[in-house]
């Protein structure tokens, strides 16, 4: 069984690397906190590795003095986690972490994952990687307490969409029932995660607002956010993050798209679809991955010549 596999490592291991992958988001940073606070209990010696500072509105997560930003290459660590990352690019600079370690593991649900570790623990039925670490702690026999139980349901809530989405299954509201009785605040949770936004984030939505584009008789939405958006709305990268949801939302959209600019010649895409497409296969197209329902990519052009391209892609699953 590969858990007890995985568990193995861990017993016999001191320093441990955990990383989630970059632009880390809910389900990547409360799996690795929880996990983190759950290797201390063993007293092993983790350190969760992410590229950027932990996001706003996660800061209030337990766990976080377990969190460096990566900046140069840390001593050598015996075991490496790779939490939440479909391919070995999702883990940027800090690659060489893992690659330095003596034992590697790589932890995911996504179905577009290359299986890039020593040992891959890959569950495409789990709605989240917080199921996933859920489970490996119960099975190595530590008792969940309040802060990690509030980092798992943090991972859960927000890769299901609050329960919306059609990732969201029985078992993920069996575990969720279980981390609400270990002392989960729902409601102060739902507040911080899911109902705060800053005024910088609404003034960057009312400018991609303002570009939407739908085609293919408004089952296709396109939104496009520049660095001149985020400069003038006084935004900084997390806040794009969800946006790709404002094409979703609309009535009759299937297929909703996010074009991020990076640099003069570089797009990194967001893909959402409703029903029926499976929006992981276009960004696999693109060296990209991700889930049925929630995919993404790094593609380089001029965003016109992006756009007309996946145009023709997405109409031809329409």
């Amino acid at each position: 069984m590969i858990e007890k596999r995985i568990i193995t490592l861990i017993n016999e291991a001191n320093r441990i690397a955990i990383l989630p992958h970059v632009s880390v988001d809910g389900d990547g940073l409360g799996s690795s906190l929880a996990l983190a606070l759950a290797l201390k209990t063993i007293n092993k010696l983790a350190t969760v590795y992410i590229e950027e500072e932990i996001p706003s509105n996660y800061s209030f997560l337990p766990g976080r003095e377990f969190v460096q930003v990566y900046k140069e290459d840390p001593d050598k660590h015996e075991l490496v986690l790779a939490l939440d990352t479909g391919d070995l690019e999702r883990l940027g600079k800090r690659v060489s972490i893992f690659k330095d370690a003596e034992r590697s593991v790589n932890i995911d649900h996504h179905t577009t994952n290359t299986e890039f570790a020593q040992i891959n623990l890959v569950n495409t039925n789990s709605s989240a990687v917080g199921e996933i670490i859920y489970q490996l702690i119960k099975m190595m026999g530590i008792t969940l307490d309040r802060d990690m139980a509030t980092c798992l349901y943090v991972a859960i809530a927000t890769d299901t969409g609050g329960f919306r989405y059609s990732n969201t299954t029985s078992i993920t509201h069996q575990i969720t029932a279980d981390l609400i009785n270990n002392g989960v605040d729902v409601a102060d949770i739902s507040q911080l995660v899911f109902e705060t936004t800053s005024l910088p984030k609404v003034r960057l939505m009312g400018r991609a607002i303002e570009n939407l584009e739908l085609f293919e008789n408004g089952k296709l939405a396109f939104v496009h956010i520049t660095d001149d958006m985020l400069k003038s709305s006084d935004a900084v990268e997390e806040d794009c993050e969800g946006l790709v949801n404002i094409g979703r939302n609309i009535e009759g959209v299937e297929v909703s798209v996010l074009m991020r600019q990076r640099g003069d010649d570089e797009f990194k895409i967001n893909f959402r679809s409703k029903a029926y497409v499976d929006v992981s296969r276009i960004a696999n197209r693109y060296s990209g991955g991700g889930h049925v329902r929630a995919a993404g990519c790094t593609v380089k052009g001029s965003m016109n010549e992006i756009k007309s391209l996946l145009i023709k892609e997405i109409r031809e699953v329409l």
